[in-house]
């Protein structure tokens, strides 16, 4: 090939990348992320641009119930508005989808754990132990509910010490650190 052919084909594929973000973005494209990371949904924007986002996500999933990406959105800005009920509704949907993510069983355990349902939230995070025996969320939300609600603190600090033995030097691990020596 020469060296003018080459030019072209780059210059034609950044087009069509560019192209393709441009369309994707004025379709109302989201941020697309696979599942919920760290077991807290990041969004960002004001009150309006979630209500855009919910807006958005609930007319997919009323004409596509099987959009996983869309319940899990949905659920995510339900989280991060503080509306619990909404978050463990849209992440069942999720679950229904795909039962055994840990990242949704863990987002959806700690909005069980917002209202009140301890049971229903050691649940999910143990589930999502089960799946994922390296899921650092899940096992520090186990210590958390056993700590802060069900006043076990000699469970909290199994979980806990299981979490230190994988992750012993980040901005969560010294938490657990400072919990555990308060709790002892």
């Amino acid at each position: 090939m020469k060296k003018e052919n080459i030019l072209y084909v780059a210059v034609a594929l950044l087009v069509g990348l560019l192209g393709g973000y441009l369309i994707f973005s004025l379709a109302g494209g989201k941020k697309q992320v696979e599942t919920p990371t760290a077991g807290i949904p990041m969004g960002a924007g004001t009150p309006a641009d979630y209500q855009s986002r919910i807006t958005e996500a609930e007319k997919i999933v009323a004409k596509d119930p099987k959009n996983l990406q869309a319940w899990v959105s949905l659920g995510n800005d339900y989280f991060d508005t503080s509306q619990p009920q909404k978050a463990i509704d849209a992440y069942g949907k999720a679950l229904e989808l795909n039962p055994n993510n840990p990242d949704i069983l863990t987002d959806q355990g700690v909005m069980f754990r917002k209202v009140g349902w301890f049971d229903k939230a050691l649940a999910n995070f143990e589930k999502a132990q089960q799946v994922d025996p390296k899921h650092l969320q899940s096992l520090y939300n186990i210590g958390v509910v056993y700590m802060d609600d069900m006043k076990q603190p000699d469970k909290a600090l199994k979980s806990w010490s299981r979490y230190l033995e994988m992750d012993s030097t980040s901005p969560t691990a010294q938490q657990i650190k400072a919990a555990m020596e308060k709790a002892k």
